[in-house]
């Protein structure tokens, strides 16, 4: 594969306008209040664990048995679950100093009044653009193992799993075996401030699945960059940096280099069906191969996100939900990027 290179230009370019207008969205009575879970569960007395997970299934019984299976890997709690209290023990034990961890840079962060804040602007947003969706009845904040998911819906919740938001310069994330689980270009996203996006974007998932699986690479990316583009929707006042998982300087290469990067990929096959040519321009890496080092891994994303961006402003009447419906093929023939 060729290596791309070309300057790193510091003149920075304004996004691609969509020509929308943000709706007001205030009188839609939403409120988000997080239960933790997280709290009660580490508040058992280790040494009487059978009545305090007996509590905590009385207390949590929409969540308690999606926490047992599906994070500690365990069974479900029943009265005679030796394997459940067993495991649920050994975690409490050895987990006890990441809760304690959290709880001091959550408490820097404000707590959990943020993320509810955000949650609530973004239900109301969902509800608003997808009435007929059903949002999540609860909101858990939950701690798991470290290779737990970071948000997890189950049938009855959100589920946020706090011990990958313990901050980017938390020593397990540095450590030889966080590494290997989250190499430095990931665990820097490992901030409570990723918390809503990360949500939101697991809710639009839920409502538009993703459906790039087998096509060819432009439409994999434009498929890609629709789920961008309805993050926008869903939270018009976040920064780029978090919806998108790149940094600032990231971010100002991609637009100052944009007509260079589009150029790169017409060398390409657009069309190709190759995964390993595929993964080399969607997905986390470091940055992307053949190009500069100052480039983002996953720019195909980013470039049909500019895409969707173009093909929302040549068509402002289209409601998301049509936008999203409409193949990704004929996005990209009808709106002729070409960036300079």
């Amino acid at each position: 594969m060729k290596k791309l290179i070309f300057p790193f230009l510091l003149l920075f370019f304004t996004g691609c306008k969509t020509g929308r207008k943000t709706p007001d969205v205030s009188n839609i009575s939403i409120s988000v209040h997080i239960e933790r879970f997280d709290q009660a569960l580490f508040a058992i007395d280790t040494n009487h664990v059978e009545q305090g997970l007996l509590d905590l299934g009385r207390q949590y019984p929409y969540f308690i048995n999606d926490y047992a299976v599906n994070i500690l890997g365990t069974a479900p709690l029943s009265d005679t679950s030796v394997q459940a209290y067993f495991a649920f023990r050994k975690f409490i034990s050895s987990y006890m100093p990441v809760k304690d961890s959290l709880d001091i840079k959550f408490g820097s962060f404000g707590g959990m009044a943020p993320i509810e804040k955000g949650l609530q602007k973004g239900f109301q947003y969902i509800h608003y653009y997808f009435p007929k969706y059903n949002l999540p009845p609860k909101v858990v904040a939950y701690i798991g193992p470290f290779d737990a998911p970071g948000v997890a819906l189950t049938r009855y919740t959100l589920a946020i799993g706090l011990q990958l938001y313990a901050g980017k310069q938390f020593p397990f994330y540095l450590s030889s075996q966080g590494q290997e689980l989250f190499p430095v270009y990931i665990s820097r996203r490992f901030e409570p401030e990723y918390v809503v996006p990360n949500c939101m974007k697991a809710l639009q998932e839920d409502i538009f699945p993703d459906q790039s699986q087998g096509k060819p690479l432009i439409e994999q990316m434009v498929e890609k960059g629709k789920s961008w583009w309805l993050t926008d929707q869903l939270l018009p006042e976040m920064a780029d940096s978090l919806k998108t998982g790149f940094t600032e300087k990231q971010l100002t290469w991609c637009l100052a280099n944009e007509g260079q990067i589009w150029n790169y990929f017409l060398d390409q096959n657009l069309y190709s069906l190759e995964p390993d040519l595929i993964k080399n321009y969607i997905g986390d890496a470091p940055y992307t191969q053949g190009m500069p080092d100052a480039s983002p891994g996953n720019i195909g994303q980013w470039v049909g996100w500019r895409i969707v961006q173009k093909y929302a402003s040549l068509h402002p009447d289209l409601s998301p939900e049509q936008l999203m419906k409409t193949p990704d093929r004929t996005i990209f023939d009808e709106t002729r990027y070409k960036p300079k």
